[in-house]
């Protein structure tokens, strides 16, 4: 099962934990964000956005997962993943998350997990677009060449093939890449690419070749 928002927990966050078990554990993947300093990133999430807070005040029992500590380690990872319900995934650099979840074998083991239906996975703003079969188009609105200390430099353009479309969020929103995601989306219809476009609040859910876009709920977000 796939939860794919546009920014933070969408407007549906009640079909989300409707399809996971009562008091779902769930791992919170903020690698996307490795390319600013830990000492910001921190600041952030104590005077902006605790997106564990969120999480646990809808009675998750969550967990941060640091890809980091995984590079290189696949096995390890993929036995990990056995232990949560959901894999929720946060916005940043999509580049840089992609290459997060390469070098640490997530997009191998993922896939498998959510094949089986072990696991489901959620995810928004870079943690849904890396969903898509390719990140073009999408540097348009992240920088592909951002590298993090510890990651290698090599530009991974392939997504994780989970849907067979691309997604451009924060379309039309009151957010600063709202800008950005227009130029995105004008690429993909010039360059023939199905994709579809998401405004904040909006949510991609459903399950391989059955998805449905939730609309925005008016004052919800």
């Amino acid at each position: 099962m796939l939860y794919l928002s546009s920014y933070r927990l969408g407007d549906h966050v009640e079909k989300l934990l409707s399809a996971l078990p009562a008091t779902p554990r769930v791992f919170i993947v903020a690698n996307a964000l490795d390319v600013f300093p830990e000492a910001s990133r921190l600041t952030h999430k104590v005077e902006v956005y605790d997106p564990n807070q969120e999480l646990e005040d809808h009675g998750c029992r969550v967990t941060d997962l640091d890809l980091r500590q995984y590079f290189g380690k696949q096995h390890d990872l993929a036995k990990h993943l056995l232990e949560c319900d959901l894999v929720w995934v946060l916005g940043g650099n999509s580049f840089v998350l992609r290459r997060a979840m390469a070098l640490s074998g997530f997009d191998i083991a993922a896939t498998e997990h959510l094949e089986s239906g072990n696991i489901a996975y959620g995810g928004f703003s870079a943690g849904a677009v890396v969903a898509a079969p390719s990140l073009r188009g999408i540097h348009l609105m992240d920088d592909p060449d951002a590298v993090p200390p510890g990651y290698q430099s090599e530009v991974i353009w392939s997504g994780l093939n989970w849907i067979n479309f691309s997604i451009v969020p924060h379309f039309q929103s009151d957010h600063p890449e709202s800008e950005a995601a227009g130029v995105a989306k004008d690429f993909f219809v010039n360059h023939g690419i199905q994709h579809r476009t998401l405004v904040d609040g909006e949510v991609i859910f459903g399950k391989q070749g059955n998805f449905e876009v939730l609309p925005r709920i008016a004052n919800a977000s």
